[in-house]
Order: structure tokens, then C-alpha cells, then sequence
């Protein structure tokens, strides 16, 4: 929302991986980095021969452990550490998914982030009741089908909102 003056969060589409009563983790969707899939793996000394995946840009998942790559995909697969965040979709930390997606044996729709988003116990509840979220149900299409630079606009549009709708005023009293 408007209010969220928090550059880091700022117009973002954050995905919720996991949220329950120590808290929550999410991966911000829209936010591109200047790094592709195939100079992120170079890094990592892993080998890219699937062109495709290797053209793919890293986005910045979030201001914590940016550092750490996390892989939202699907199909879930069976990789090393991977927690099941709904029916299709997984978030996977474990290297053996970058080393298949480099051999072009990884899930079909992937998304690679750099870092994730974290808030303690009660605090994402919080900045909801704030009006600092606005909520939507995920849908893969927007996740996995839509450019980066249009989930904004795409998650909105899941309301029947456009940007230019949104208002600093709480809807709720």
C-alpha cells in the first residue's frame, strides 16, 4: 500500500512461503536484479547448458541473508530442502535444483531470488491490520507467467484494482 514508505517493500509483490505463529517468510516477485541465472551459477561453480534458464534474471527476494538464493518453482520435485508452500508450488534452497536447472532437468517454472523477506511473530498480521499489505490469493499465472515488472499491476488487477486506485486512507475503522 501507499503508506509503506519502506523503499525495500515499496510497490512489491511479496509471495508468502510460510506463515504461522513464529512468523513469516516470503519472496518479493517483482523486483529484478542486474544478475542472470547463468552468471549467478558461474559464481557458484555450476555448470549452465540450458540457455533458456540461464536468461533468466535473479530477482532480490528480500533485505534478509541476501546472500542466499532461494528457488520458488513448480512442479515441488524432489530436491534436498524443499518446503511445500501450496498444492503445485515449492520454495527450494538446496543446490542439487540449481544443478539440474543448469543440466535443463529442473521444474518447469522457476523463479530465483536473492534473499528473502522475514517479519517475527504477529508482525506481518500487524502491518496488515496497519493497511500497510494489501492481500491477495497467489495465482501461479501471475507468479510464474507474467513479467516481473507487471506482477504489481497483475496482483492488483486480481482485486479489480488499478495502481492509480490506491490511497493512503485505511478502508477499515
Amino acid at each position: 500500500m501507499p503508506q509503506l514508505s519502506d523503499p525495500t517493500f515499496s510497490g512489491t509483490v511479496t509471495y508468502i512461503c510460510e506463515h504461522n505463529d513464529g512468523g513469516a517468510i516470503g519472496l518479493i516477485i517483482n523486483r529484478p536484479s542486474t544478475t542472470t541465472v547463468s552468471v549467478l551459477l558461474s559464481e557458484i561453480e555450476i555448470p549452465m547448458n540450458n540457455l533458456a534458464a540461464g536468461e533468466k534474471t535473479v530477482l532480490n527476494g528480500g533485505p534478509v541473508q541476501k546472500n542466499r538464493g532461494f528457488v520458488l518453482h513448480t512442479p515441488k520435485g524432489q530436491w534436498t530442502s524443499t518446503l511445500e508452500v501450496a498444492q503445485d508450488i515449492a520454495m527450494t534452497t538446496s543446490k542439487d535444483i540449481l544443478e539440474a536447472m543448469g543440466r535443463g532437468e529442473g521444474p518447469d517454472d522457476v523463479i530465483v531470488t536473492m534473499g528473502y523477506a522475514g517479519w517475527g511473530a504477529g508482525q506481518l498480521e500487524q502491518e496488515i491490520a496497519d493497511n500497510a499489505w494489501l492481500t491477495v490469493e497467489a495465482q501461479s499465472d501471475v507468479i510464474f507467467n507474467t513479467p516481473a515488472e507487471k506482477r504489481f499491476e497483475a496482483a492488483l488487477g486480481l482485486l479489480g484494482v488499478k495502481p492509480a486506485q490506491l490511497s493512503m486512507m485505511a478502508g477499515h475503522g
